[in-house]
């Protein structure tokens, strides 16, 4: 099934965003790149929050466009994988620079849109995967600002 031009001017929308956010940046003489994530995941409920933003849209790019209930479902562990380990104090910081969920749910898509896999219907999937993200995001708000009132209150 060929992609609609729609898909394909999505589809590179997307590729830029991930790239920005995993690997717009190079570490003179290595071959390891970096994005935006890890640098605004080091604000505390900030870039988590910015992080699950970007991966939803791609989601949701995905969900319009006829990906698969199974596909869907694998970007949304890529998502949770990174949010709840990301959240972590300086543990989630630095995995943040290795794991690189927009690169991998990037991947999934292409593989989608130009390999033809993952496909069917998805929108019986979305609402519980939107659901859950939703709860993801209250969940590390919430903890960001219990760490932060501690944090305040132990100065």
């Amino acid at each position: 099934m060929p992609v609609k031009s729609t898909s394909n001017r999505e589809l590179r929308s997307v590729e830029m965003l991930a790239r920005l956010m995993d690997a717009q940046f190079q570490i003179p003489g290595t071959r390891f790149r970096f994005g935006l994530d890890p640098l605004i995941g080091l604000i505390p409920g900030f870039g988590d929050f910015t992080g699950l933003l970007v991966s939803g849209y791609m989601i949701l790019i995905c969900a319009r466009n006829g990906a698969s209930g199974f596909l869907l479902a694998r970007m949304t562990l890529n998502i949770l994988i990174d949010a709840l380990i990301g959240s972590i104090p300086l543990i989630g910081d630095v995995f943040d620079f290795a794991y690189k969920a927009n690169n991998r749910n990037l991947k999934l898509m292409k593989q989608h849109y130009i390999e033809g896999r993952y496909k069917g219907g998805a929108w019986k999937v979305v609402v519980p995967i939107f659901i859950i993200l939703f709860i993801v995001i209250v969940a590390l708000a919430w903890c960001s600002y219990k760490a932060f009132t501690w944090l305040i209150h132990s100065l």
